[in-house]
C-alpha cells in the first residue's frame, strides 16, 4: 500500500470517528431531552393524580362524617375534623366511639361513590383505653371491595406521629399510594456511560486496525527492500560468473594458462560468494521454522577472538583497517555452540566494516562481570539514529545509508545474532552515536 493511500485512509478513519461521535452525541442529547420531558410529564401526572386522590378522599371522608353527624345530630364535627398527615394517611376526629362494622361499611360506600378504588385499612382510636385497633385490609378487585379477614398490613402508619389523647378519631391508610418522584430513582447505567463505552470501543478498534495496517506497510517495505537487495546481491556474482565463462568460451587461452587460472579463480570466488549468500538466507529461514538446536561445549572466548582477528588481518580487503584486542577477563570460558558463537562475532565485525566511511578501526574488550563474560565490540562507523536502535535486530531491517548504495546484505545479520544470543540465554545491548560509531555489548553466561 502506498504512503499516500495510508494517509488518505487515516484521514478518512479520523473523519468517520468524529462523525460517529457527533451522531452519538446528537442522539444522546435527544434521548436525554426525551427522558427529561418524560420525567416532567410523569411528575405532573403523579402530582395531578395525588391532588385528585386527595380531593376525592377528603370528599368521601366528609360524606362519612356527614352520615355520622346525622346519626349523632351534631354538625360541629364537620369543621376541621379531617387532617391529612401524609399523602396516603388521613386522620378524622369524632366525638363518640364508632362501631368498626358501621365505619367499614360507610367507608366502602362513600369511597365507591367517589370512585376512590384504592385498597385501604382503617383504625379506630379509643381515648379511654389509649389504644388503636386496626380493621381488616380492604382490597378492590374489579370495582368490588373484598374483606381480607384478619390479614392486616404490616406497616404501622402511626409511627412518628403525635396524637392528642383527649378525643376519639379514626384513621384511613392507603398502602398502594406512594408519594415518590421519578427523579429520585437513580439509574445504574446512564446514557453517558453508554456513549463513553461506544466511543471507547470505536477508538480502540480504529487504533488496533491502524497499527495492523502500519505494521503490514512496514513489513511490505522491508520485504520489498529485501527482495531488491537479494536481487542485487545475486545478480552481481551471476553476472561476473557469466562474463568470465563467456570470455573463456569465446577466446582461446590454451597458450596462456595464467589467464585461464585467473578467470577460473574469479568464477570460483563468485560462486563461493553466491553459495554463502544463499546459505545465509536458508539458514535463517530454517531457524525461523525450527527451534535452535545448540551443540554446546566449553569455549575460550579469547582464543576465538584471536582467530577472528587473524582472519580479519588476512582478509582485510580494500579498506584495510585493524582490530585491537583488550582481553582483560580472567575467566573467559563459556558453554556455547562454537559454530553459532563464531558466526555472531563475524556478523558483528562484518557490520562494523560495512557501515563505516573511514578505515575500519575495531576495538574488542573483555572483562568479567558478575556471572557473565562481558564482550564489547566498538567501531568507528557511521553510527545509528535513535529511532533505528529499537529495530536493528528485526528481520530484513537495514539501516538507511543515504546516497550510499555500496552497503551489501539482506538485513539478516543482526537478526541472526539476536536469535543465537537469546538461544544461549545471553544478553546483547547496543550503544551508538550518530557519526561517531557503535558499540555492541555481549553478556555471555560463564561456565557454572
Amino acid at each position: 500500500m502506498k504512503k499516500g493511500s495510508i494517509n488518505y485512509l487515516i484521514i478518512l478513519g479520523v473523519f468517520s470517528l468524529f462523525a460517529i461521535v457527533a451522531l452519538q452525541l446528537i442522539w444522546l442529547n435527544k434521548t436525554v431531552e426525551l427522558q427529561q420531558n418524560s420525567v416532567e410529564i410523569q411528575n405532573r401526572e403523579d402530582s395531578l393524580n395525588l391532588v385528585q386522590f386527595s380531593e376525592k378522599a377528603h370528599r368521601a371522608l366528609r360524606d362519612v362524617l356527614s352520615d355520622v353527624s346525622k346519626q349523632r345530630a351534631d354538625s360541629s364535627i364537620l369543621y376541621e375534623s379531617i387532617r391529612q398527615k401524609k399523602t396516603n394517611y388521613f386522620v378524622v376526629d369524632i366525638n363518640e366511639e364508632l362501631h368498626p362494622f358501621y365505619l367499614e361499611n360507610l367507608l366502602k360506600e362513600k369511597f365507591y361513590k367517589k370512585n376512590l378504588n384504592q385498597d385501604f385499612q382503617y383504625g379506630i382510636y379509643d381515648c379511654f383505653s389509649d389504644s388503636i385497633v386496626y380493621g381488616n385490609l380492604i382490597r378492590y378487585h374489579n370495582n368490588v371491595t373484598n374483606n381480607e379477614g384478619a390479614d392486616t398490613i404490616n406497616i404501622q402508619p402511626t409511627e412518628g406521629l403525635s396524637w392528642k389523647k383527649d378525643g376519639h378519631y379514626f384513621t384511613v391508610f392507603f398502602p398502594s399510594i406512594v408519594a415518590q418522584k421519578v427523579e429520585s430513582k437513580t439509574e445504574s447505567f446512564t446514557p453517558w456511560m453508554y456513549i463513553f463505552l461506544i466511543v471507547l470501543l470505536v477508538f480502540l478498534f480504529f487504533g488496533f486496525s491502524l497499527s495492523i495496517i502500519l505494521k503490514q506497510k512496514k513489513l511490505s517495505e522491508i520485504k520489498n527492500d529485501f527482495i531488491n537487495n537479494m536481487t542485487h546481491e545475486l545478480k552481481t556474482p551471476i553476472a561476473t560468473i557469466g562474463l568470465s565463462s563467456e570470455t573463456l568460451l569465446k577466446n582461446d587461452y590454451s597458450n596462456d594458462p595464467d589467464k585461464i587460472k585467473r578467470f577460473a579463480g574469479i568464477i570460483h570466488k563468485e560462486n563461493k560468494r553466491l553459495e554463502n549468500q544463499v546459505e545465509r538466507v536458508l539458514n535463517v529461514a530454517k531457524l525461523d521454522k525450527e527451534k535452535v538446536v545448540l551443540k554446546k561445549s566449553t569455549i575460550s572466548i579469547h582464543e576465538l577472538l584471536e582467530e577472528v582477528k587473524d582472519n580479519f588481518d588476512f582478509n582485510q580487503g580494500e579498506k584495510g583497517g585493524a582490530i585491537t584486542l583488550n582481553l582483560e577477563a580472567q575467566d573467559d570460558d563459556i558453554r556455547a555452540d562454537e559454530v553459532h558463537i563464531t558466526n555472531v562475532f563475524y556478523n558483528l565485525i562484518d557490520n562494523a566494516i560495512k557501515y563505516t566511511t573511514e578505515t575500519p578501526d575495531i576495538k574488542i574488550m573483555t572483562k568479567n562481570e558478575n556471572n557473565f563474560l562481558r564482550v564489547e565490540i566498538e567501531d568507528n562507523g557511521i553510527g545509528l539514529k535513535r529511532e533505528d536502535l529499537s529495530q536493528i535486530f528485526e528481520k530484513f531491517f537495514r539501516v538507511h545509508t543515504g546516497n550510499r548504495h555500496d552497503v551489501k546484505g539482506f538485513g539478516l545479520g543482526l537478526y541472526y545474532v539476536k536469535l543465537i544470543i537469546d538461544a544461549h540465554k545471553a544478553k546483547i545491548e547496543v550503544k551508538s552515536s550518530l557519526g561517531k560509531g557503535t558499540t555492541f555489548i555481549l553478556l555471555l553466561p560463564k561456565v557454572a
